[in-house]
């Protein structure tokens, strides 16, 4: 497929846009202008206006009369709603995932996973925290997308991805991940994956949707177990 130069300049615009956010250079329910993001992206007005109409219909970004876009904010609506629909799509997912993923693909994420839990039972030594801390991080997002891009569904993995940066910003706000979290976080992968072992596609599914709701009643504040609503 022949891709525009229009086409290729709204894409680097956006993902100019995202980079930026996830690197926390444009915080949530910061206040941006126009000129700003074309600063930001390096690319002109007209791609920028397009950029805008894109983040707004995603619900990134909403335009404030006389102020400005505002990146959205992180309030108990965002964290709960974006919480729901990763738990249910990542249920199906990793559902399917159990049936359809090789031996060999399995068998690299439990090594994956090992390997970043033995280093923190371990301890870093002369390792710099944030940089095994975003090394993991990384691991983590990829686990879960090559779970959802298995699917084969380009709508799907593309409306994750629009979610996965509503839950970037609700981290940043809310449920950062830390070196006392991790193991937690890995150990969870670990059910998943001993359940992909097994071919349980309902013992991965219920064990995903244990992982989603302990990140979401961590963004809440919220002790205690039960199903993501």
């Amino acid at each position: 497929m022949v891709i525009s130069e229009q086409q290729s300049s709204r894409q680097k615009a956006y993902e100019a846009f995202t980079r930026h956010l996830l690197a926390h250079a444009v915080r949530p329910g910061q206040f941006v202008s126009q000129r700003e993001l074309v600063e930001l992206t390096g690319l002109p007005v007209g791609v920028v206006r397009e950029l805008v109409s894109r983040l707004e219909a995603e619900g990134l970004v909403m335009t404030v009369p006389h102020r400005g876009m505002q990146i959205a904010y992180v309030g108990i609506d965002l964290i709960r709603d974006a919480f729901q629909y990763r738990a249910m799509i990542e249920r199906e997912a990793v559902a399917s995932f159990a049936t359809s993923a090789s031996p060999e693909e399995i068998a690299h994420w439990r090594r994956a996973h090992e390997a970043i839990l033995d280093t923190c039972e371990r301890g870093l030594g002369d390792q710099d925290p944030s940089a095994f801390l975003a090394e993991a991080q990384a691991m983590d997002f990829k686990f879960h997308t090559t779970i959802v891009d298995a699917l084969g569904n380009a709508i799907i993995s593309d409306a994750y991805r629009v979610n996965s940066l509503k839950l970037s910003l609700v981290r940043q706000e809310r449920g950062r991940l830390t070196m006392a979290l991790l193991p937690l976080a890995m150990k969870d992968h670990l059910s998943i994956i001993a359940a992909l072992e097994r071919r349980d596609a309902a013992g991965a599914a219920q064990a995903m949707a244990m992982h989603i709701m302990r990140g979401r009643n961590r963004s809440l504040g919220i002790d205690g177990e039960g199903e993501p609503r």
